[in-house]
Parts: C-alpha cells; sequence; structure tokens
C-alpha cells in the first residue's frame, strides 16, 4: 500500500499529499508506526479484516516516487500487481473516490513516476478527489497548497479513501469500486 505526496512539513497538509494522509490513517487504524529506511519510510500493518499489509511512503519528492518505489519493490520482490497506490486526483471533485485496478496517469507526475521506475501500469489505484484548481490559479501553486475545504470535510475524505483501500483488501477491486466509485 504506497501512499504519494512530499516530505517535509512544508508539504504535510497540502492537496498532493493525500496519499501520505490517507496512509497515515491506515497506519493508525492498525496502530503501526512507521519506520524510514533509506528513501523511504515504512510499516508493517495487520488492518482488521484485511491481514497484513506494508505500508510505504516515499519519502522522495512526488516527482521521483517511482525511484524508492523501484528500490523497495526489489529489496522485498513485490511485483507491481500487489501494489495499491494512492494519490491526489485534480480530475476528480473534492472528495471523490475512484478505485482502478490499473491505468495511465492521466497527468500525474508521481504516477508518470511510477509507472516509469516500474515499467507498466499495471498496479491497483485509489485516486482521491482535489478538485480544480480556481481560474488563474496555477495548477503547481494549487496542489501544493492547503485544503480551503473545513478539516472535518477533509478528514472524512481521508476515512473514506482509507475504507476504499480496506475494501480492496478485504473483498476486492471489483466490490470496491461497486461501492466507491459511485460516490
Amino acid at each position: 500500500m504506497v501512499g504519494l505526496g512530499n516530505p517535509g512539513r512544508r508539504y504535510a497538509l497540502t492537496r498532493h499529499n493525500v496519499g501520505f494522509m490517507v496512509v497515515d490513517a491506515l497506519a493508525i487504524r492498525a496502530g503501526a508506526q512507521f519506520v524510514v529506511e533509506s528513501r523511504y519510510a515504512l510499516t508493517e500493518a495487520v488492518l482488521p479484516g484485511c491481514g497484513p499489509l506494508i505500508l510505504f511512503k516515499p519519502l522522495t519528492f512526488m516527482n521521483e516516487s517511482g525511484e524508492a518505489l523501484r528500490d523497495f519493490s526489489q529489496k522485498r520482490a513485490v511485483s507491481p500487481g500487489e501494489l495499491l497506490v494512492v494519490h491526489d486526483d485534480m480530475d476528480l471533485p473534492f472528495g471523490r473516490i475512484r478505485v482502478r485496478r490499473k491505468g495511465k496517469s492521466a497527468g500525474h507526475h508521481g504516477v508518470e513516476s511510477v509507472q516509469r521506475f516500474l515499467g507498466t501500469i499495471e498496479f491497483g489505484r485509489v485516486r482521491v478527489g482535489i478538485g480544480r484548481p480556481p481560474e488563474g490559479t496555477d495548477p503547481v501553486d494549487y496542489v501544493l497548497s492547503p485544503f480551503s475545504e473545513p478539516e472535518e470535510q477533509v478528514s472524512m475524505v481521508i476515512k473514506r479513501a482509507a475504507d476504499a483501500v480496506q475494501s480492496i483488501l478485504s473483498q476486492g477491486y471489483e466490490a470496491a469500486m461497486s461501492t466507491f466509485n459511485g460516490l
């Protein structure tokens, strides 16, 4: 289970760090803590109803996420088909969740990096909608800025995305897509 984001306090609560936020929420549910190894942070967790899971956060910047993930995958002999990547998506309205078995990057540079370094698009994804930037706002500035929505709404979105991950792990992609893609 991979959350995409940027390391450091400066980016901690930004839209681009939704993937980290979801992975953190899953770690809290499992009572697990992250350990830093080289260019990534990870923890082994047991989620209720899902069994053992490795939670992973690349500590490279978003656009180099694939390099850290490739190193981890080779070290742990994890195939791309075993990965589930959670990331922000400007093409989805705020709060929408989309579960996919595979897919193209749609211009998301973190996902492009993962695809480039793994050499495939064959990995699961949970896309978390952050909405489009307001007219005249640079998309980079938008994703690297904190949410403007109330904190409780952001918390609910993170909770639903974490629920989607648990649904994939416990019931499979089809059930998770049926439950979460329509909301």
